[in-house]
């Protein structure tokens, strides 16, 4: 069995002398579900050198106030296959005395994972408390309001553009601005509006997110694209950045459509991003989505429906987060949170990785598929019938034009059961040489046999087809990369 070892430093015990293995072998997810398939093999993983997609983003905030260590989960990023890392900037961490710049912390972290085949998305959060008015350096903090402490930001901002000119192009303003009122929604417009043009001044082929709101609240959206309409400042963004946060991750889309047309109709080519979503592997105090019995198996079945939504609905999709948080500075953030794709202890332990998570297996499973060898079709023609309410999604292999066809039970919130139902699925103008069923959560491929697939026109009908509340697909066979089942 094959395994990618992440070094720790030497700390003289033997037990402690390496992080836990990263598993590339058939059984490195192994679940309760039985499909009723012949298993003819497991998808095989893809690091980031083999495979090229802009759609995903996977999240490493929080090192601007320390809340979790890059250099302890690093190894693990290139074999995960997402491309682009986000990070922030670090106002107050970066200046902790007026005038004086000392940026050596994220200079570290971003050649470090530059280096590794890996793109940084950097955001200017958040304020500076050195300077009177400089606004909060944690999460609804305020954005800084007085002259001097505007004049330091706009400062900062320029200085930070200036030195990673050329090693970051995709740049973001704040972090959930309006979170508990912190800013109102025309302040959060000149803000966004006054950063990008600095860091475009600098950098003029730039990527600039706008916004990074809380939910895809139209409310902010709609008056924010006419503002920019007004102000003829369309071409400062590339991106509106919603974050979505709710217990089943299929429910509030219908707000991401209508704000995507609005955008659309308004100015054509901006795009929108989920740009911060995830869910906890274990009961947590605090944090999203918090207070409620998650598991590492609900965690996994979340994370994929979410980014397997996203792009369904024409959203790149961003991973929340690479590894665990250890919130020690905020009023409503306390103690270990459990988003990580990486059980990582806390910050009195070093942030030492404890274990490698069912999602981080089920989310490069989804990576390792839905790149950019694939690209959405928005008007996938596909008749269901099931006795459950199903989201379906259809995507085409670039080079060939096969179709492959994602689904799940989106009926509620992802569940420790593995039970499967069945369903009929009719293909509009689409065919299938040797189609197959794969299971996103453990990456097991199956067959399909024979008398479930039928020929109606240019339609191609599956019957008896197993779906349950984690994504599972079809596609043809030899659009997939698959270590055999034995081998």
């Amino acid at each position: 069995m094959k395994v990618w070892m992440a070094m720790a430093a030497a700390t003289g015990l033997a037990c402690a002398a390496c992080a836990q293995v990263i598993d590339d072998s058939d059984t490195r997810v192994q679940t309760t579900l039985n499909p009723g398939l012949k298993r003819i093999g497991t998808l095989r993983p893809k690091g980031v050198h083999e495979i090229g997609t802009s759609r995903w983003t996977l999240g490493c905030e929080t090192m601007d106030r320390e809340y979790t260590d890059y250099d302890t989960f690093k190894e693990y990023l290139p074999p995960l296959g997402i491309k682009r890392i986000r990070l922030q900037g670090g106002w107050a961490r970066t200046e902790k005395d007026p005038g004086i710049y000392d940026f050596a912390w994220l200079d570290h972290i971003i050649d470090d994972a530059r280096s590794r085949g890996l793109e940084i998305w950097l955001e200017t959060s958040y304020g500076n408390p050195a300077y009177p008015g400089g606004g909060g350096r944690t999460l609804s903090g305020g954005f800084p309001a007085s002259e001097e402490g505007l004049a330091a930001w706009d400062k900062w901002v320029e200085l930070m553009a200036t030195r990673y000119k050329g090693k970051v192009r995709d740049w973001s303003v704040w972090n959930e601005p309006e979170l508990r009122n912190a800013n109102k929604p025309e302040l959060i417009f000149d803000f966004n509006i006054r950063t990008a043009g600095i860091i475009k001044r600098i950098i003029p082929d730039a990527r600039i997110a706008s916004l990074s709101i809380c939910a895809p609240t139209k409310e902010i959206i709609e008056p924010f694209v006419r503002t920019l309409v007004e102000r003829r400042k369309q071409d400062l963004f590339t991106w509106i950045v919603y974050h979505h946060y709710v217990k089943n991750p299929d429910e509030k889309y219908e707000v991401v459509v209508e704000a995507r047309e609005f955008v659309r109709t308004h100015i054509p080519h901006l795009k929108l991003w989920q740009g911060e979503s995830g869910t906890q592997s274990e009961w947590c105090g605090a944090g999203a989505l918090s207070k409620y019995p998650w598991t590492e198996l609900t965690q996994a079945k979340w994370n994929t429906r979410r980014m397997l939504g996203d792009i369904g609905h024409g959203s790149d999709s961003s991973v929340f987060s690479a590894a665990d948080l250890d919130y020690r500075t905020t009023s409503f953030h306390n103690g270990l949170v459990r988003y990580g794709l990486i059980k990582t202890a806390g910050a009195a332990q070093g942030y030492r990785v404890l274990k490698v998570k069912t999602a981080y297996y089920a989310v490069q499973n989804v990576v390792s598929v839905f790149n950019d060898a694939l690209e959405w079709i928005p008007d996938f023609a596909c008749a269901v019938k099931c006795a459950k309410p199903l989201a379906v999604f259809g995507h085409r292999d670039v080079a060939s034009g096969r179709p492959v066809c994602v689904f799940w039970d989106k009926s509620g919130v992802p569940s420790n059961a593995n039970d499967t139902v069945t369903a009929t699925l009719t293909v509009a103008k689409a065919a299938f040489s040797e189609p197959v069923w794969v299971d996103v959560i453990t990456g097991g491929v199956h067959e399909i046999p024979p008398d479930r697939v039928a020929r109606e026109g240019d339609a191609t009908v599956f019957s008896g087809i197993p779906v349950y509340d984690a994504p599972a697909f079809i596609a043809d066979k030899a659009l997939l990369s698959i270590v055999p089942a034995n081998h």
